[in-house]
This record gives structure tokens, C-alpha cells and sequence, in this order.
């Protein structure tokens, strides 16, 4: 099965495709319900707030100590992963780090990739890219490979097909898997799923992977997965390949536990995962299996952009649970395909823009009711509204305006009628008189206001009327006892 990889959709579309999710009551209430069961599995990980808040602080300290020796720890990583045996690749973006793995493949003389979880790959189409050189990409993971099957990208960074009902993924093994009859019942579909995968591992000529965390001080890549896929990936080929986003390494392995503790307690509700995977190198002359080559791609694709800034770094800590996905009111209505995106929910509207360009995703920033939820679940505590309000600002800023650290993209949202209008609208909230006015014209211009409230507010269910009325309640107040 190869289902012909899809490009990415425009981000700028994002408006169009969310009314569209929002017009889709079967892919609401999809997601409502995955979004409500995801939430009530993280509360009953953290029974203990306190202890909730210190792990917080914990990780947000590793998180952050990693980020202002990045440079030195991506050194210190190089070395160790050399002289254990791995080669080491750096990709300043999409097109080279591409280019690094099919030059792998053709040194291999590959024909065929199976790959494990990566988001990573993800962003950088590499997909689509390998097929259009004659290198078969099969991904391994089960929620990975039912959007690969179906033609679609991942909805959600940590469930990929989270937006498939049972009925949808029975229909798609029934057409694309020989010999299988459709059924509903998950145990026999995650079953068919897996007999189809086995001999691929063993065809396969490269095993390719993402990388949770990655160690400097011991040059290990941490790998964290629940089906097993991802040590067959990286352990029955002869070659493994992993690509990782540069911001992933971390100063010492044991830095790795409580992040490690945060990852699956607020992604998935476990208290931990099924397995760990340790990487340090290529099979030793005396060990009878692992992959014969290691390469790790070290790639950047925008992240220098982020890093450059001092706020907006903090976007670098994300460890991707997904946790301020499953918590955002917005994601859990228009669902992970409407952004256009890898990254969707909070954490794509403010990584997307480095990696994108402003231009190409302004809409996102403003894709939120600021309402502080995503901020408030993050286990490192990455300040989401804060930098998406950083991120308005940087969409609507004058393009000629100089700054320390223009992003790519800067005012592309500009409007000098914008700019005009909010002149006045803070010199009338300067001068009372000027606002008093302004409050007069516009009771008696009510008429001009829309009839029906725009946006996801518009689907939102309305509140259940009140038994009393407000004047009741202050009436009976009132009344002498």
C-alpha cells in the first residue's frame, strides 16, 4: 500500500476551511468527544496539583537551560553521536535535509523506506519528495499509516487519525488491504493493521524515525512509542535514518525522565508508554542485529528565526504532547486539517511562522479566543497567548519599520486603513469628550452592526435561559425580610 502522498495545503486558506469543519456536525462531534476523553485521562495523571506545578517548573527549567547553551549542545551532541559510530547531517531547511536522506537512500541503493513517527519528516514533505524519486515511503504507525492510506495528512500531532471514525477505517482496509472483509470492531482492524506492516520491516531497506529528546552528554536519541513500530523501524533495517527539529536536544540523559513523565501523562493520559527507545549507535561487531549505518539530520527549517528572539525562543521548548491541542476550544471545533498545517492547535500558530513565513500564516495567530487554556496545560509552560498576541502584532507591523529581529514575513497583514482606524480609536479613549461622542453615534448606528455573530463563536452551543431573570433576582434582594 502507497497511497500517493499530498502537499500541504496553503495556510492562507484557513478561513475556508474552517467554516467547512464548522459546517460538519460528524467531524464536531468527533472531535468534541476525543477532545473531553483525552482531557479526563491528563486530570487523572495528575491527581496532585502541587506535584503537577513543580514537574511544571522542572521542565520548563530543563527546557529553557537547553535552549541558552543550544549551540554548545548541539556540538557536544555531534561529537559523542561521532565517535559512537553515527554520521551526523545538518539541514538548514526543507530542501536540504531532502536532499540529505535521498542521497542515504542512493548510497544504500534503497528502494523502500518504513518509517516510524516523525513529525519532522512531516514538515518537511519527505514523503512526497522520495516518491518522486523512485523511494517508496510506508508509514508504520497505525494512525500514520490510515491517513497515509486515505490520501490525508496527520489531524493531531500525537494521534494522527484522530478525526477517523472506526466505521471510516473499517471502510479503508476493506478497499486497500487484499482478503479484508470490513468490520467495526478495533481489536480486528489494529490486528489486520499489523499483519499487513510485519513484512515490510523486513523489506524495507531503511528504517527512518523522529526523535523525542537527544542527549549531548551521551549522544542518545530518545525515541517514545507505544506500538513497538518504532523499534522495528530502527532496529531491523540496515539502515536508520532519524530527523530531528535542533531545539530537541537537551544538556544530560537524565534531564530526559521528568520530561519524559510530562510528555505521556499530558499527551495521552499514561503514566508512561509501552516503550522507550534508547539509540547510541550502529550494531557493535559483536551484537547479531541493529542497523548496520546510523544518521541523524539535525534539522533547523526556521528555528533560527525563533531562536534569534528572546520571547518568542520560548517556542522552542514545546516537547509535542499535544496537550494544548486537546485543551483549545478552536481545535476541537475546526479540527487539525483546517490549519493547513503539521503543526495545528496553539503550538502550529505560533511554531508555523517560523517554519512558514507570516505570510503565509497570519490567519493562524488570530485563530484563538485567547482564552489562556493552552497556556495553562503546557507541562513546560510555554506562554502561548502571549506570543500569539506577538505574533498579531508582528502580521500587522509596518513592513519599513526597522527591528532587531524582523521575522520572514513581517506586515503581512498590514493595513494603513487599519493603522488609521486604531489612531482613532485610541484618541478617543484618550479624550472623554471625543469618547462620549463616539459612544453617542454609535448606540444610534446599532442598525449597521451584523445580524449574526461571525467565526467559531457562531457554533458555539447557546446558554440554557436563565429560570429567574437578573430583575427578578434584584427584586427579591430588595425585598424587605
Amino acid at each position: 500500500m502507497s497511497a500517493a502522498p499530498l502537499h500541504f495545503v496553503p495556510a492562507a486558506d484557513f478561513r475556508s476551511r474552517a467554516r467547512a469543519a464548522l459546517d460538519d456536525p460528524k467531524l464536531r462531534k468527533s472531535f468534541r468527544g476525543a477532545m473531553d476523553f483525552l482531557q479526563a485521562k491528563r486530570v487523572v495523571q495528575f491527581p496532585d496539583g502541587a506535584e503537577l506545578e513543580q514537574m511544571r517548573d522542572l521542565g520548563e527549567a530543563i527546557r529553557q537551560h537547553a535552549l541558552a547553551n543550544l549551540p554548545d549542545l548541539l556540538v557536544q551532541l555531534e561529537t559523542n553521536l561521532s565517535a559512537a559510530g553515527v554520521q551526523v547531517h545538518w539541514a538548514a531547511d526543507a530542501d536540504q535535509a531532502n536532499a540529505i536522506i535521498l542521497a542515504i537512500a542512493r548510497q544504500a541503493d534503497a528502494r523502500k523506506v518504513i518509517k516510524g513517527k516523525s513529525m519532522a519528516s512531516e514538515e518537511i514533505e519527505l514523503n512526497h519528495f522520495l516518491e518522486g524519486h523512485g523511494v517508496t515511503c510506508l508509514e508504520s504507525d497505525m494512525g500514520e499509516y490510515i491517513v497515509q492510506m486515505a490520501g490525508e495528512k496527520p489531524s493531531h500531532i500525537v494521534m494522527p487519525a484522530i478525526h477517523k471514525t472506526k466505521a471510516d477505517i473499517g471502510a479503508l482496509f476493506e478497499q486497500n488491504i487484499p482478503d479484508t472483509p470490513y468490520t467495526e470492531d478495533v481489536d480486528s482492524l489494529i490486528q489486520t493493521g499489523r499483519r499487513a506492516l510485519r513484512q515490510a520491516f523486513v523489506d524495507a531497506d531503511i528504517g527512518l524515525s523522529g526523535v523525542n529528546f537527544a542527549a549531548a552528554d551521551t549522544g542518545t536519541l530518545w525515541l517514545v512509542e507505544n506500538e513497538g513500530n518504532g523499534r522495528l523501524s530502527t532496529t531491523v533495517p540496515d539502515t536508520h535514518i532519524a530527523i530531528m527539529g535542533m531545539e530537541k536536544v537537551v544538556a544530560k540523559l537524565e534531564h530526559i525522565v521528568p520530561l519524559a513523565s510530562l510528555l505521556t501523562r499530558s499527551a495521552t493520559g499514561q503514566a508512561i508508554t509501552t516503550y522507550f527507545n534508547l539509540i547510541s549507535g550502529p550494531r557493535r561487531g559483536d551484537e547479531r542485529d541493529g542497523p548496520r549505518a546510523v544518521h541523524l539530520v539535525l534539522l533547523d527549517n526556521g528555528r533560527s528565526q525563533a531562536y534569534a528572539d528572546e520571547q518568542l525562543r520560548s517556542t522552542l521548548q514545546c516537547i509535542r504532547c499535544g496537550a494544548c491541542m486537546n485543551h483549545c476550544p478552536v481545535y476541537a471545533r475546526v479540527g487539525g486539517h483546517a490549519y493547513g498545517t503539521t503543526y495545528p492547535g496553539p503550538i502550529g500558530k505560533i511554531i508555523s511562522p517560523h517554519l512558514l513565513g507570516l505570510a503565509a500564516t497570519a490567519d493562524l495567530a488570530t485563530a484563538s479566543s485567547l482564552c489562556g487554556a493552552c497556556g495553562e496545560v503546557c507541562p513546560v509552560r510555554i506562554p502561548i497567548p502571549q506570543l500569539l498576541i506577538r505574533l498579531r502584532t508582528e502580521a500587522n507591523r509596518d513592513p519599513a519599520q526597522q527591528v532587531d529581529n524582523p521575522l520572514r514575513g513581517q506586515g503581512a497583514q498590514f493595513s494603513r486603513a487599519d493603522k488609521l482606524v486604531w489612531r482613532f480609536w485610541s484618541g478617543a479613549f484618550a479624550r472623554p469628550n471625543v469618547y462620549r461622542l463616539f459612544r453617542w453615534a454609535a448606540t444610534r448606528l446599532r442598525a449597521f452592526a451584523p445580524k449574526q455573530q461571525l467565526g467559531w463563536t457562531a457554533h458555539r452551543a447557546p446558554l440554557k435561559p436563565a429560570a429567574r431573570s437578573l430583575a427578578d433576582l434584584l427584586r427579591e434582594r430588595d425585598q424587605p425580610e
